[in-house]
């Protein structure tokens, strides 16, 4: 059973196509070629899909209490209010946030809008069920607790490439990986792959409280 881990990457993506222990890393530059890739159980991808309408999501807290201590909570943006994908300047989109949520939007979240309304975009409605958002900090600690250190130091990059071997064969995978994708995505990429597999097996992990947003998207983040 094959399943994709996708992570974004210079407007486009990352992809992870993994089956077995087999791993391959795929350059994706749009999210209609992720939804194209034949024959895949499920897609795990590391960013937003469930958006509320006015406040800060109930995943999006729990993550970063799971992953506090660990020197990665950082790493979980507050997902953008619904509202601000309409935005077309990061000025309007921290005005619509404000006027909906009270809160303005961060640099790192609007950052973000250009592929989360690509992803919005692309589930349609309804909404494509075989898509879960996946966090990969996450799912690099349920691999291994031996991830500390910031993916961007060549520390972190080894902690995460040990974590995943006993999952799959990694080390061929960036070895035969396009030319230009930088490690980082896609270590990113097999972490979520790794999680998408759970999830299409019945074993991963999920935080949210069962909402869904005015697109019937789930508010929840799952490895």
């Amino acid at each position: 059973m094959a399943v994709l881990g996708v992570d974004g990457w210079r407007g486009a993506w990352v992809g992870a196509l993994l089956d077995g222990r087999s791993v391959r890393i795929l350059h994706l530059a749009s999210m209609v070629d992720v939804l194209a890739v034949p024959d895949v159980a499920v897609v795990g991808i590391d960013m937003p899909i469930g958006l509320s309408e006015d406040g800060v999501r109930a995943c999006d807290l729990e993550a970063r209490r799971r992953l506090s201590g660990t020197g990665a909570s950082g790493s979980v943006f507050p997902a953008p209010v619904r509202p601000v994908l309409a935005a077309d300047s990061y000025a309007e989109g921290r005005r619509l946030a404000v006027a909906a949520s009270g809160r303005s939007i961060s640099a790192q979240s609007w950052n973000l809008v250009p592929s989360i309304r690509q992803v919005d975009e692309a589930l349609g409605d309804p909404p494509v069920e075989h898509m879960v958002e996946v966090h990969p900090e996450l799912a690099f600690r349920a691999l291994d607790a031996r991830v500390r250190d910031r993916k961007a130091l060549l520390r972190g990059q080894a902690q995460r490439i040990r974590a995943l071997l006993p999952a799959m064969d990694v080390l061929d995978a960036l070895d035969a990986a396009p030319a230009g994708v930088p490690v980082v995505d896609a270590l990113d990429a097999c972490a979520v792959a790794w999680s998408a597999r759970r999830i299409a097996g019945g074993t991963a992990e999920c935080v949210g409280d069962g909402a869904t947003d005015s697109r019937g998207r789930p508010m929840r983040v799952c490895w």
